[in-house]
């Protein structure tokens, strides 16, 4: 169960990277209140975590409707994971999120960003969706499927602290940290990747 945990907390903390949405959610809220800011964090959490509880709970089922197995989906999903993983190591994932926060920084109408883009996609995007899934999916029984949940949750109550202190964290990591930091969670996703799809395959073959 310890290792089931730790796989998952890693995977969903490598995806949904609470410390690269911290700069985003600064950038974002500049000028904001402290309370109009801490009401943002929280409903972006709050609403990323329905949304992904939902595609925990019943994704499944859904793509059984739709006639796609779950192998299927393992081994789209890790391609996909695997992509992000490569954005991640050379950068890419960090400048495509600055330009779409840039974006809605400079349309003036929009004051709440806790919704878009924060808990869509940034929080709950496609990798995170995916691996909700895949994790949920992969697991035998609800005991374990209770322990992906769990770390799950425990990595949006980090990011909801990320986004709360994001901007003594800013301070703290400086750029290069950041970086640094994000180059090897790539690495990391990229592993769980592979592993996502070498999986999808033995169970399509076996």
């Amino acid at each position: 169960m310890i290792e089931l945990f730790v796989s998952a907390f890693v995977t969903f903390f490598v995806v949904i990277d609470p410390p690269g949405c911290a700069p985003i959610f600064a950038g974002l809220t500049h000028g904001a209140s402290p309370e109009h800011r801490r009401a943002m964090a929280i409903r972006a959490v709050l609403v990323a975590a329905g949304i992904l509880l939902v595609f925990a709970l019943f994704g499944e089922d859904f793509l059984r409707s739709l006639g796609v197995s779950l192998d299927a989906f393992r081994i789209a999903g890790g391609i996909m994971l695997f992509l992000i993983a490569l954005e991640m190591v050379f950068e890419k994932r960090t400048e495509r999120r600055e330009e779409r926060a840039a974006k809605v920084k400079e349309t003036a109408q929009v004051e709440d960003v806790s919704i878009f883009p924060m808990a869509i996609p940034m929080i709950a995007g496609p990798g995170s969706i995916a691996s909700a899934m895949l994790l949920t999916g992969k697991s035998d029984g609800w005991i374990e499927g209770a322990v992906v949940l769990g770390a799950m949750l425990a990595i949006l109550l980090i990011t909801l602290v990320a986004l709360l202190l994001a901007a003594p964290l800013m301070r703290l990591l400086g750029n290069k940290v950041e970086a640094m930091v994000t180059r090897l969670l790539g690495v990391i996703l990229a592993a769980l990747a592979a592993q996502f799809v070498i999986d999808g395959i033995k169970a399509s073959f076996a």
